[in-house]
């Protein structure tokens, strides 16, 4: 209210009249330079830092791809989910993104997505698909021992490096397994390109 007043106050004290316009002409009389007050230089500028939000794009490498994360697990690791909706439950890793540190587990942190129909006269769907969970919430899981570890480094006499569990000494990266790892993605494949020209 007071600043209301305050406005009329001023309006009522400035006089335009017809005679004496002054909207679209120069000002007649420029304030001097030795009126003005000084600019004062500062010698050492505090530097401002921002916090990113999350929508904002993350460091890239200079050929404006992201940076990729290493992480201690691989496709077709068995792993157990410790922290989160689904703690406890055992499953194998299905997709790795390294972009995010985010793994895919088979039947784990499933998600109901509702589908439309693609073509006429078929109804929607409701379908549930697993979503992605960060790598920090899962851990390599020993079937035989039945216990959780971090995973190790070593490199073995035959100058191969691997990794494998450390509370059980149990290797993770053998040949036989990425063999059968192969075969069965092969197989995948190979049953999806059936499916798809029949």
């Amino acid at each position: 209210m007071a600043t209301m007043s305050a406005l009329q106050s001023s309006f009522t004290s400035l006089s335009i009249t017809s005679n004496s316009s002054f909207f679209g002409q120069r000002l007649l009389s420029p304030i001097p330079l030795s009126v003005a007050s000084p600019v004062k230089l500062v010698k050492n500028p505090c530097l401002v830092f921002a916090k990113l939000k999350r929508w904002e794009r993350k460091k890239c490498k200079p050929n404006s791809l992201p940076i990729l994360h290493k992480m201690h697990v691989k496709f077709g690791d068995t792993v157990k989910v410790i922290s989160g909706r689904d703690k406890g439950k055992i499953g194998e890793v299905t997709k790795i993104f390294t972009h995010n540190s985010t793994v895919v587990i088979n039947d784990v942190n499933l998600k109901t997505k509702h589908m439309k129909s693609r073509e006429e006269g078929e109804p929607g769907q409701i379908v549930k698909i697993e979503a992605p969970i960060h790598s920090s919430n899962v851990m390599l899981y020993s079937k035989e021992k039945e216990v959780v570890s971090r995973v190790g480094h070593k490199v073995l006499e035959d100058g191969q490096k691997v990794r494998y569990l450390i509370k059980t000494g149990e290797l993770i990266d053998t040949i036989e397994k990425w063999k059968q790892l192969k075969e069965a993605k092969d197989k995948e494949t190979t049953q999806v390109a059936v499916a798809s020209s029949s």
